[in-house]
């Protein structure tokens, strides 16, 4: 294989199955899946959180740690190979970061909450969910803005685009023939 890129991808995808694989053959929680509401029919209550955690929990974590870093690698394998610069992965370390930050703020709010059986709000949530409603979308603007500023740097460059035209003059004069 050329690209060590290539392989981290490779290398994560086998550990996430392996994870994936690990959280169908743990223990399973009694009502895991919750009991009935006891005023709602057709509702499920969630039952007890901690519990059906206690043997997934850990898998779970890393595999969405380990998502998030596929994230961060495909939207690199979008990149042509010759443009991805220290810059370029300095920005993406940079990303995985903070989604790797805004996954944990998420999880341990969440596992607080277990723990405590209290919690805080913010803008209107507990502050587990509102990491995963404001958050999420907020871990995936520095890709956003890598693609719109670092556009013409990283994605496609002046000299693509002139290129592009070329090989379209090249078609058309071919086709004319």
């Amino acid at each position: 294989m050329r690209s060590k890129l290539i392989v981290v991808i490779f290398t994560t995808v086998l550990i996430m199955a392996g994870l994936l694989i690990a959280i169908v053959l743990a223990d399973s929680v009694p009502n895991g899946a919750g009991l009935p509401h006891p005023e709602f029919n057709g509702m499920q209550a969630g039952g007890d959180g901690a519990a059906r955690l206690e043997h997934i929990g850990g898998l779970a974590f890393a595999f969405q740690c380990l998502l998030l870093l596929l994230i961060v690698c495909l939207a690199t394998l979008g990149v042509a190979e010759q443009r991805r610069s220290p810059e370029l992965w300095a920005y993406m370390g940079g990303t995985l970061l903070f989604s790797l930050f805004v996954w944990y703020q998420m999880y341990s709010g969440h596992q607080a909450f277990l723990e405590t059986g209290t919690t805080n709000y913010f803008m209107g949530f507990p502050v587990a969910t509102a990491w995963q409603v404001y958050g999420t979308w907020l871990g995936a603007i520095p890709l956003i803005i890598l693609y719109t500023v670092g556009f013409r740097k990283f994605i496609f460059t002046e000299e693509d685009e002139r290129k592009y035209e070329q090989l379209l003059a090249d078609i058309a004069a071919r086709s004319e023939q």
